[in-house]
């Protein structure tokens, strides 16, 4: 595949080593200094595009690609009430598009395993969900996105939950997330599930940003021949 990483800050340089060694090539990186490289002349021989910006500039961006026809992988999060304007107009452009909060699969089996633990657990009250993340200080958006969809994990498969909050607002029924900042921390999620007798504690910690990049590139060889909207269960079988 021939990729175009619009986006070149830590996400960025992580994916395109990790692109190379699996045979693709780099033809293009737009970055805030060149962005009016985003244009149709400059993505002549794109084959797909990996899109990690910020949560201002995420949707201009996909859209500009997906009004080029180009299969558009993006991991920006902190955009995603306008979500289903960029599905809608990549089904009218008729090319394909995957978006998910972690492109990790330690973080998407996470998810698997947070919702199934949600539903087994929705005839016992007595158990209360919480959640808390953990990442660098220098991460935009609280709380994470990934921190958002293991809530909506938890209200997709239990009645008891219909969204999240933050840990210090109230609200019942609602999943409490607490946000830390701290330091280099590259991200941290652990879903506690509290009891008076006892507590099941689901964590996943990164080590490093490779597991999300490699995510990211696997994604975009799975989109490249697709067309479509897809969500990572449908790259990764689950």
């Amino acid at each position: 595949m021939n990729i175009a990483l619009v986006g070149y800050g830590r996400m960025g340089h992580e994916i395109e080593p990790i692109a190379l060694r699996r045979g693709h090539q780099i033809g293009l990186i737009i970055d805030q200094d060149n962005i009016s490289d985003l244009s149709k002349e400059r993505m002549t021989g794109i084959d797909v595009v990996i899109e990690f910006t910020t949560p201002d500039s995420a949707l201009d961006n996909i859209m500009k690609c997906l009004g080029m026809s180009l299969p558009v992988v993006s991991g920006t999060t902190g955009w995603l009430k306008d979500y289903d304007k960029a599905a809608d107009f990549c089904r009218h452009k008729d090319t394909s598009f995957i978006h998910s909060t972690n492109f990790s699969i330690g973080v998407n089996l996470l998810f698997k395993l947070n919702a199934e633990l949600a539903g087994l657990l929705a005839g016992y009250p007595e158990y209360s969900p919480f959640i808390e993340e953990i990442h660098h200080i220098r991460k935009l958006d609280a709380p994470s996105g990934t921190a958002i969809t293991l809530a909506e994990g938890i209200a997709g498969n239990n009645t008891a939950y219909t969204g999240w909050r933050f840990e210090s607002e109230d609200g019942s029924g609602r999943v409490p997330v607490r946000s830390v900042r701290e330091g280099t921390v590259p991200g941290t999620h652990i879903v506690t599930w509290d009891s008076e007798t006892d507590a099941l504690i689901l964590r996943h910690e990164a080590k490093g940003r490779k597991g999300l990049a490699l995510g990211a590139v696997i994604a975009a060889e799975f989109i490249s021949s697709r067309k479509g909207v897809y969500t990572m269960k449908d790259v990764l079988g689950f």
